[in-house]
């Protein structure tokens, strides 16, 4: 039986942008610009998001709608999928998520969907390691997470198979 040692602690906090170290304040800049490369016609709520990777790259993506939502591709997913694709070796330090709605503004983080959340884990699981995570919205504070754990404490991963 695997042992998880989840807590119902949630380390996490929230800070200004300006009071961040100048690497986190980069990292949400580039969530902020893959915000524009968003594709959202029917929501119209943008989602980008930025990788620190240990070889000091960062890589981004957004949110690509679809007319059948089911088949929508969330920021988080598709910015790992690249990480996985590109530097398959790398680890990710933090990733960084913006998000933004044309319609009317956006002074809060929001939270990744569920299916995001588990994917994050699993990226942690993969690298035997922590991502530092750092959300926010337009403007407002930045909510800054020790671990995608902190997102879904009662996670699922491989130990629960086999």
């Amino acid at each position: 039986m695997p042992n998880h040692n989840h807590s119902l602690q949630v380390n996490w906090q929230s800070v200004s942008a300006e009071m961040l170290p100048q690497a986190d304040q980069a990292l949400l800049a580039a969530a902020a610009k893959a915000l524009d490369k968003a594709y959202a016609p029917y929501s119209n709520f943008h989602v980008g998001a930025a990788v620190l990777l240990d070889n000091g790259e960062i890589l981004s993506g957004a949110n690509f709608e679809n007319a059948a939502y089911p088949m929508c591709l969330c920021a988080e997913r598709s910015t790992l999928a690249t990480v996985i694709s590109t530097y398959p070796e790398a680890k990710i330090l933090q990733m960084a998520i913006r998000v933004r709605n044309p319609q009317k503004p956006v002074a809060q983080p929001a939270a990744p969907c569920g299916a995001c959340r588990q994917v994050m884990v699993e990226a942690e699981h993969r690298q035997s390691g922590d991502i530092k995570i750092l959300l926010q919205g337009e403007s407002g504070p930045v909510y800054v997470l020790a671990s995608a754990k902190v997102l879904l404490p009662f996670y699922f991963d491989g130990s629960f198979l086999g």
